[in-house]
């Protein structure tokens, strides 16, 4: 990431539905599970998109976006493999019935002292079913269990799905840059978006 910065995971998240079955597990990832969360779908619709101003603490004003389309940012299956044994970061999987990855969370230990969600991704047909809070809940274990300050993450302003989950999650919006994505694709409207979630809040 993000694996590309697009924790957003990602729009990869998608409101959740009725309680159903239990949430899944979720647990340290191991080498064989990057090949297996490569045939996952990670692709998101982008149906919507937020619009200035970016003052925070909550989303503002969106627009529709016509006509709307699938996104994708790839899997980058060598990134992740990068996750496993560093001591600084961690790749967290979330499993399905049975036992198959298809979900997960990289994250690692900024210079800031804040946790850095750098992707999370839900496989298309196992969004609102609680996923993606599950990862998220054990993320901020994570990052409080390293003595953090709190966990930070970006994400794009046509990616609602997932700012809305975060923003339901407890993370406020805290900053955005117009120029970021430039540089990759020149003329894009996409804006970054930065998120946090600050844990001397909770004293």
């Amino acid at each position: 990431m993000i694996l590309d910065n697009h924790a957003a995971a990602d729009g990869h998240l998608s409101p959740p539905r009725s309680e159903g079955a239990a949430a899944p597990p979720v647990r340290r990832a191991e080498a064989r599970d990057i090949e297996r969360l490569a045939s996952c779908d990670f692709s998101f619709l982008i149906a919507e998109t937020a619009v200035e101003p970016y003052d925070g603490p909550k989303l503002g004003r969106t627009l529709p976006v016509t006509p709307s389309y699938r996104k994708s940012y790839g899997f980058d299956g060598e990134d992740l493999a990068g996750y496993l044994d560093d001591d600084d970061s961690t790749l967290l999987v979330a499993e399905a019935a049975d036992g198959r990855p298809v979900a997960y969370v990289a994250l690692s230990r900024g210079w800031n002292n804040y946790a850095v969600i750098e992707d999370i991704a839900v496989d298309a047909a196992h969004r609102g079913g609680g996923v993606a809070k599950r990862l998220m809940d054990k993320a901020l274990a994570w990052a409080t269990n390293q003595k953090l300050a709190g966990v930070r993450l970006e994400t794009q302003s046509n990616n609602v799905g997932a700012c809305r989950f975060y923003e339901r999650y407890g993370f406020v919006l805290a900053g955005y840059d117009r120029h970021l994505y430039q540089g990759l694709n020149p003329g894009t409207e996409e804006v970054a978006l930065f998120w946090y979630y600050l844990f001397r809040d909770e004293e």
